[in-house]
């Protein structure tokens, strides 16, 4: 609050403006569902009364914020059934401004009690719904109903499964919780979830390289898959190019996971190679482009994500049947790796490390990094280098027999090339 102003009249002042603004921006959303009535024919909604209800439900919490704010609260909830009810007979079945009304009438409270994040993300909500009507409504007639359906799943995930679990050991596995391979889960999951909702609804129709990006952030070797799959069936264009972008955000997000894992000596330690990795992908991706660059018969060229160029679009990566397996491959992982540090020591692990790169690499990765393996920070690591470079491996394999172009030859190169900075690098 302002330290000019002594605090309750600070807070009223507050709590009229933004009640003035809403006001402002409900007179406008009520105009423009009711375009063809009359001004006085709006009913609830004016700018006044929103700002007026704002005052009342001020004065009341202030007098007393049980008892009188109860009933006037009360009386507006039935003052606003009734108009309601009147508004339907004219064909007006909005809910909006009534919700606004009592909103509007507990802004106050709100404004007292509340932080202020609380407030702003609430004064915003409601500024939103009421100014992006049009937006919005095309959204929910765009939004496939399945997409409900894997959001509440991710709200099993975390808000069903993740509290129940024991924050305890996992039997015959080094110092590895519960609930830290359900935190691996979810951090994973939502990652790819993000990326994948950023692809499909935020740029549905991006080009190739934007596939590779956003792809190499839920799963490289799937985007290196998918993309292999489009060029096999069309012309290369940037699809060798977008493949080694996939893999350049492997290694971000794996530095990233890391870190919000809270792994931060290993990420530090992997941040030279990594990052190095990261930028020499990012440069190999742009000199491949600029190379692929179609041009027309006047020497123009043709921007990359034109129609011909939408790659498809990988499945959704976030399901429980996909996350349950993830815990399985984290705890399978974590149990194996203890069972070789303990007979083979740091050079069983290195064997390991390169035949899981051939599979998934993120559980096994998270579990070496959360296991109290008898390994020096080094060791763990190289190990990760090792899992990494292996993978790159297989990707330049998938890439080339699933393309089956000569024109993939030179991101396929790049990748053995990486993959064999990485063994170098971890080994030498």
């Amino acid at each position: 609050m302002s330290t000019l102003l002594p605090a309750p009249l600070a807070a009223f002042l507050g709590t009229i403006g933004l009640a003035f603004i809403i006001g402002l921006e409900l007179h406008a959303y009520r105009r423009r569902g009711s375009a063809n009535l009359a001004p006085e024919a709006l009913g609830f909604g004016t700018t006044r009364t929103v700002t007026l209800l704002a005052a009342l439900g001020f004065v009341l919490w202030i007098i007393a914020p049980i008892l009188p704010f109860a009933i006037g609260l009360g009386g507006l909830s039935l003052f606003l059934l009734l108009d309601y009810r009147k508004r339907m007979k004219s064909g007006d079945s909005s809910l909006l401004p009534s919700i606004i009304g009592i909103l509007a009438f507990t802004l106050g409270p709100v404004v007292l009690t509340a932080p202020l994040a609380v407030l702003a993300a609430l004064v915003i909500l409601i500024l939103l719904s009421l100014g992006e009507q049009a937006q919005i409504r095309r959204f929910s007639d765009a939004f496939p109903a399945e997409e409900g359906v894997t959001f509440a799943k991710f709200f099993i995930l975390a808000g069903l499964i993740f509290p129940l679990l024991p924050d305890t050991a996992i039997p015959f596995v080094a110092g590895i919780t519960w609930v830290k391979v359900w935190e691996a889960v979810l951090i994973i999951s939502g990652i790819s979830y993000l990326a994948y909702l950023t692809h499909r609804y935020v740029f549905p129709s991006a080009g190739t390289l934007l596939t590779g990006v956003l792809g190499g952030l839920y799963s490289s070797t799937a985007a290196t898959v998918v993309l292999s799959r489009t060029m096999r069936a069309g012309p290369a264009g940037y699809t060798p190019a977008a493949i080694v972008l996939a893999t350049a955000m492997m290694y971000a997000r794996l530095l990233v996971v890391i870190v919000l894992l809270g792994h931060a000596g290993a990420a530090a330690v992997l941040a030279v190679p990594f990052g190095g990795l990261c930028a020499a992908c990012l440069g190999v991706a742009l000199l491949l482009s600029w190379h692929a660059r179609p041009r027309n018969p006047a020497g123009a060229t043709r921007p990359p994500g034109q129609p011909d160029d939408h790659p498809a679009i990988a499945a959704n990566p976030l399901d429980l049947p996909v996350a349950f397996l993830f815990a399985l491959l984290f705890v399978f992982f974590a149990a194996v790796t203890n069972l070789v540090t303990q007979h083979y020591g740091a050079g069983g692990l290195h064997i390991l490390s390169f035949a899981v790169g051939f599979s998934d690499i993120d559980p096994f990765i998270f579990s070496l990094l959360d296991g109290k393996f008898q390994l020096s920070l080094a060791a763990i690591t190289n190990a990760v280098l090792i899992a990494s470079a292996s993978n790159n491996l297989l990707k330049a394999a998938y890439a080339l027999a699933l393309s089956r172009r000569r024109a993939m030859l030179p991101a396929a190169g790049w990748l053995l090339a990486t993959a064999g900075f990485s063994l170098v690098y971890a080994l030498g």
